[in-house]
């Protein structure tokens, strides 16, 4: 059933106040901060999580050697994708990332307390688009399992983001979309098209759990993972965020940002878990200080957790995102990760939540910014013709998309929810030299480093 939230005032969280679009501000978590009717604050995602000041790394196995596996995040991740609709996310490297072990010192929530003391669990779903797609009665029996963790992260995100977005534009008109997926689970899509200052933007989540297909567990084998089946089956669990932001203006740039967690119980009982995730800028038109500020708050986001973390990642999305037959990234990057299984899960989760929270302040100040910019029919068709190369990537590399595609039973609008809802090809076009246009495709072709 869908939702319309007329400048978001349906809900008792929701502001709608057009934010002033200017300068390039510093940004604070705090502003973001969810106010609720009863003028309680939702805190940021990843609050709960201590402040991670010591360093993280990249570890050895259990064998001492080397965890770089290739090709086994991709067939997960795109098996997932198709099973859970979150098909926007960039799956499909051939990596395996890692952080190095390292205490968090974070204590671990009480299990079993009475429900009706639990207002805390109360005040968060309060802030939420829609209630959680777990049963409350379930969250609660499992305070400190890594599902209900990451289900209620993911939910805290979306909701922030799109405040941020409605605060942006305005008029902003969310349909919510409690959908239900018959094979187990289900997801919420919040989308805005034709809004005052973006074209479309979609954030989604999805939780969804049942037994892997034939298809996606011959992958994982193919890739070298070793799975215990039972009766042929592998029971496993997925959960994660995405969201696709396109602006009407062509001086705003489009940003893409997934973050997910994955778990399999094999026959024996053991279970594998990883993270994945990522989030990065593309832009119609090159500008130094956005791409500089872009990358230097995902930045701050990795080094929290070790100084290595982020030009890994930041090489791992110049790779993933690139359009082989036009010799081109989609955008200027950011980060991308996968099959993130190390050194623990609540510290891995600690680092996912950090990333989670780069999302806004990456990247609504650079919307504020250029919200109101002049623009010329010129410079739209470029958007237009940019607009393509996203689609372009989307329908023909991303292997979460491909997938879920044709993967039977996927939702196939959650699928799709990450193309522009305008887009353009003109035969033979190419920008003249030494133009604005020529400029972005140059960095395209030749990823730079934003930070030093």
């Amino acid at each position: 059933m869908a939702m319309h939230l007329g400048k978001l005032s349906a809900g008792p969280c929701w502001l709608a106040a057009r934010g002033g679009c200017g300068e390039l501000r510093s940004w604070s978590l705090r502003s973001w901060s969810l106010r609720c009717a009863a003028g309680r604050f939702c805190r940021p995602p990843g609050t709960a999580c201590p402040e991670q000041n010591r360093g993280l790394g990249y570890g050895p196995t259990a064998g001492g050697g080397p965890r770089l596996r290739t090709g086994l995040a991709a067939g997960l991740a795109a098996g997932l994708a198709g099973l859970a609709g979150l098909a926007a996310a960039a799956f499909g490297h051939v990596e395996r990332a890692e952080m190095a072990s390292k205490s968090s010192g974070a204590p671990s929530p009480s299990p079993g307390r009475p429900e009706e003391e639990d207002d805390e669990l109360a005040r968060r779903c309060s802030c939420f688009m829609a209630s959680p797609v777990t049963d409350l009665h379930e969250l609660r029996r499992r305070p400190g399992d890594m599902k209900t963790k990451m289900e209620l992260l993911i939910l805290e995100t979306q909701a922030q983001v799109c405040q941020a977005l409605a605060e942006v534009d305005g008029g902003a008109r969310f349909s919510v979309d409690r959908w239900e997926r018959k094979e187990g689970g289900g997801g919420i899509s919040c989308v805005l098209q034709d809004g005052h200052v973006f074209e479309k933007a979609g954030v989604s989540i999805s939780v969804v759990h049942g037994n892997l297909s034939e298809e996606a567990a011959k992958q994982m084998r193919s890739r070298g993972k070793k799975l215990k089946t039972k009766d042929g089956k592998l029971p496993f669990s997925a959960m994660g965020v995405s969201s696709v932001i396109h602006p009407k203006n062509p001086h705003a740039p489009t940003i893409h940002f997934n973050y997910r967690y994955f778990e399999v119980e094999e026959a024996d009982g053991n279970k594998q878990w990883w993270f994945g995730g990522g989030c990065d800028l593309t832009p119609t038109y090159l500008n130094q200080e956005d791409a500089v500020h872009f990358h230097r708050t995902l930045k701050k986001a990795c080094d929290q957790h070790g100084p290595d973390l982020y030009p890994k990642f930041k090489k791992w999305c110049d790779d993933y995102f690139f359009i082989a037959h036009r010799g081109e990234r989609r955008g200027i990057g950011g980060i991308f990760f996968d099959d993130l299984d190390s050194p623990s899960k609540e510290e891995v989760f600690c680092f996912v939540q950090s990333c989670a929270q780069a999302v806004i302040p990456s990247y609504i100040p650079l919307v504020k910014k250029h919200c109101d910019d002049s623009f010329t029919p010129r410079e739209k068709l470029w958007q237009q013709l940019r607009r393509g190369r996203y689609v372009e990537f989307n329908l023909l590399y991303d292997r979460g998309t491909k997938f879920g595609l044709f993967t039977p039973g996927s939702r196939i609008e959650s699928i799709l929810m990450s193309l522009p809802l305008t887009a353009r090809w003109e035969y033979m076009h190419s920008p003249s030299e030494n133009s604005k246009e020529a400029e972005i495709l140059d960095v395209l072709r030749h990823p730079r480093d934003w930070v030093h």
